[in-house]
């Protein structure tokens, strides 16, 4: 594939169900749209064994930079789909972020302030890139087949509530319409979702009146790697501005216009390049590569899951682009969503246990609207009380430290702790630290048999037993049984003594800087039960072959009471892998 990846299309092809009266056997899934959600959830069904078909209405990849600024928990499951080093690579790497009210720098944040970690804070990557290199990846898998210029227009759910329950697509191409059937239907097709709008469902939320420009600018500059955000800075009173570096000497800058703004007008040259100089300075030399005016909501869909038909990323809820929540939700969504499907599919789980997807991320899109509310009525308020209260935060915010604190230009964006998940099992008390259940894993040095590394790609993509320290033969011994349970378990080791290295199953790592054990405030013994997204759902102190076994069925949804959601429906049929 070629390295321009913003100016790629792609061909259209046929497929097998064209012109035929019956479509055979449903497809297990169906990924629509191939954005970064659509991608990452389609290559994660398939690492799984799933065979997928992603259909999208479009034959090229994004335009401009778009979403560009991609977390470092999002990184972690880039690379477990394995595309984290290209992005990494050519990504810019940043942590620092600067408030500057008018001319002068009031605040200064670290989003990575210690070491220890594999992936930086964040990256600013342009969204094509994200895109270019996850096809990269599905090209890789031969149970993932990509359909271009294949755009649904009709929907139907048959046999809900049974084994047979499937979802056919009208689908319309460049040979006329067929029908396209699967098992499940996952909807990844953006924030206008024409798969949302066929089913006569609709998003609920808060519209924010207010503009804003994106101008792409090609340059070479002296700004550092940060993130920098202006109140009401002199090159352009009364409003904000928005300042990141990407890769290829181009940085994203976003101004704020106010809702009288002309949206056709503004993007024009004659509007665009003295707004650009202000900011630059006159003599600045600089290109345009990508102009856009948007305005943005913060809203979701009352639930993400409809039968058959899971909604992920835009599709499923929006929220405003101050915090980077947008992409990076997305891409979280498709994690939570894909093994959980895989399960079901393959017959180790109820089809009850999707409906943890839509609880679990449903709330997880509470939180990031929320906390996007906040950042968007700090930085544009809409009342005269709110604007009071932020001047005098910006105003105190110059001597006094406790009022940076109240500065938010974009509370940027975290990974939700799941903790109130039907699927955890109830923690101890005897633990401290923030590793509890529904946590996303953190990050640690490590070594083993192939040298140096780190904690998370040991971790892999299943269920995983974490042991710190040397567990006794007899633990072991029942560890090991656990192994050739039904359902599929890593045992990984950590800070354990070479006797552990033979025996078979189980990985063997060394904490280099004793990092794993205090971040995962561990004692010889302690245990850690990681979900496939690399979610804590139980530990204990100890060993306990028994409450691990009860806490496996209790993740998948087997075991009874851990049902979210609308009422159980039976397994799916297993599919091979």
């Amino acid at each position: 594939m070629s390295n321009d990846y913003q100016n790629l299309s792609f061909a259209y092809q046929p497929c097998r169900e064209q012109g035929q009266e019956h479509t055979g056997n449903p497809h297990p899934v169906i990924v629509v749209g191939a954005g970064p959600v659509g991608l990452a959830t389609a290559i994660d069904l398939a690492q799984h064994g799933v065979p997928v078909v992603l259909v999208d209405d479009d034959c090229t990849l994004s335009s401009g930079s778009r979403a560009i600024c991609f977390a470092k928990r999002t990184l972690d499951v880039f690379d477990r789909l394995g595309c984290g080093d290209p992005m990494v690579a050519k990504g810019v790497c940043w942590h620092v972020g600067k408030v500057f009210v008018r001319d002068e720098q009031v605040y200064t944040f670290d989003l990575l302030p210690e070491a220890g970690h594999q992936r930086p804070a964040f990256i600013n990557l342009q969204q094509y890139y994200v895109e270019g290199f996850l096809l990269d990846r599905a090209r890789q898998l031969p149970n993932l087949e990509i359909r271009w210029k294949h755009k649904v227009t009709g929907i139907e759910q048959c046999h809900a509530g049974t084994p047979d329950a499937a979802v056919v697509l009208t689908v319309d191409t460049p040979d006329g319409p067929y029908a396209l059937t699967g098992r499940y239907v996952v909807a990844a097709d953006g924030s206008r979702s024409p798969l949302r709008n066929l089913l006569g469902l609709d998003s609920k939320g808060r519209t924010f009146k207010d503009r804003f420009l994106i101008a792409d600018v090609k340059m070479e500059a002296e700004f550092p790697t940060e993130r920098w955000f202006w109140f009401d800075p002199p090159f352009h009173p009364n409003q904000s501005v928005l300042l990141h570096r990407q890769p290829d000497n181009v940085w994203r800058i976003d101004f704020q216009l106010g809702w009288d703004a002309d949206p056709v007008l503004e993007k024009t040259p004659e509007r665009v390049i003295p707004r650009v100089q202000a900011l630059l300075g006159p003599d600045a030399k600089f290109e345009l590569e990508w102009v856009s005016v948007y305005t943005f909501s913060c809203l979701r869909m009352d639930s993400f899951r409809h039968g058959n038909v899971l909604f992920a990323g835009d599709s499923a809820h929006g929220v405003s682009p101050f915090g980077a929540r947008g992409a990076n939700s997305g891409v979280q969504d498709a994690e939570n969503l894909a093994w959980k499907l895989a399960y079901v599919l393959q017959g180790h789980a109820p089809d009850s246990l999707l409906d943890t997807y839509a609880s679990e991320r449903e709330y997880a899109a509470d939180e990031n609207i929320r906390n996007s509310t906040r950042s968007t009525d700090f930085i544009t308020p809409k009342s005269a009380v709110s604007k009071v209260f932020r001047d005098a935060v910006l105003e105190l915010s110059k001597k006094h430290a406790f009022a940076r604190q109240l500065v938010n230009s974009g509370r940027l964006s975290l990974p939700s702790v799941l903790r109130d998940s039907p699927l955890n099992t109830a923690d101890t008390d005897d633990f401290a630290g923030a590793m509890v259940p529904g946590t996303a894993c953190v990050d640690a040095p490590v070594s083993g048999e192939q040298g140096q590394g780190w904690l998370l790609p040991k971790l892999g993509g299943q269920f995983t037993a974490l042991v710190f320290g040397t567990p006794d033969a007899e633990s072991l011994a029942a560890l090991q049984k656990l192994l050739h349970g039904t359902l599929p378990l890593k045992l990984v080791v950590v800070s354990a003594d070479r006797a552990c290295a033979a025996l078979p199953g189980i990985s063997v790592l060394h904490d280099t800087e004793g990092l794993a054990a205090q971040r995962y405030d561990a004692r010889p013994g302690t245990l850690y039960l990681i979900r496939p997204d690399q979610h804590v759902c139980a530990r204990w102190r100890q060993v306990d072959i028994a409450g691990v076994q009860r806490a496996m069925s209790r993740a998948t949804g087997n075991e009874q009471g851990t049902q979210a959601g609308a009422p159980a429906a039976q397994a799916a049929a297993p599919v091979a892998a």
